[in-house]
């Protein structure tokens, strides 16, 4: 079957999620397109790293569907889930990387894993990953022996090992000063516009989120809905909900985000 190209290249419907019988968020939908630095925000516990648990497959979805390329991961299984999850890479907010490997190991392990290339050809393409985030030089480092900005860089480097569409962050600045802060942003915003990588980031951080975001959107833990959709720099004026002009003007809110 020849897959056509659309637009969007994740398309999430009527998706509801749950913990047993707490509710996270009920019937949300949304697309994300072709090449865009996508931001997932909100306030504490209304459910951003659970949705991208959901987005990457980690989660079955009480209901509701997340296309990816038009694809159900939700409902897909066997070489067909391990297909659509090829299309995908994910970088988690401790970086999780092997702290007995070193960085050339950790991103040659997906390599390793899932494709069939000689131990050279893997070496090579770790090592081409790790100079496209800035590492080269440090492929036989620990990661011990690098910063929290470096360990985060070489996190998205495994997550780019099988060179897929979309990454998905979840908090990568946590833990991180202003000035590294801001390099990884760039690195992202190169990697975006360089490589056609579309970008899916879970973040509250909001100097990164002005400086990354094509758009975004805000859950919300009382209403379990999307309270906010568009461009920030937008939002932080006209948008419509009040609780969303003061989350992104750092203002003191009544109600809980």
């Amino acid at each position: 079957m020849v897959r056509t190209q659309t637009e969007e290249i994740i398309e999430v419907t009527n998706l509801t999620a749950s913990y047993g019988t707490d509710l996270i968020f009920d019937d949300i939908s949304f697309n994300i397109k072709r090449g865009e630095v996508f931001v997932i925000l909100g306030g504490s516990g209304c459910g951003k790293s659970t949705l991208l648990k959901h987005m990457i497959g980690l989660y079955k979805p009480k209901a509701g569907k997340i296309l990816i390329e038009q694809d159900d991961i939700a409902s897909a299984d066997g070489t067909k889930r391990l297909e659509i999850l090829n299309r995908i890479g994910v970088m988690y907010q401790s970086g999780a990387l092997f702290g007995s490997m070193n960085l050339l190991e950790n991103v040659m392990l997906p390599l390793e894993e899932f494709t069939e290339l000689p131990e050279a050809a893997r070496e090579s393409v770790a090592a081409l990953k790790l100079m496209l985030v800035g590492l080269q030089g440090f492929e036989h480092h620990m990661p011990s022996e690098i910063s929290g900005g470096m360990q985060k860089r070489a996190a998205i480097a495994r997550a780019m090992a099988l060179d897929p569409k979309i990454l998905f962050l979840d908090e990568p600045s946590a833990g991180l000063d202003p000035i590294t802060s801001a390099e990884l942003d760039q690195l992202i915003l190169n990697l975006a516009k360089n490589l056609g990588i579309t970008f899916v980031i879970v973040t509250h951080e909001l100097d990164s989120i002005y400086s990354i975001a094509d758009r975004i959107i805000m859950l919300d833990k009382k209403t379990k809905k999307i309270i906010a959709e568009g461009d920030p720099k937008y939002l932080k004026e006209h948008a419509e909900n009040e609780n969303v002009r003061k989350f992104f003007n750092r203002q003191v809110s009544k109600d809980e985000l």
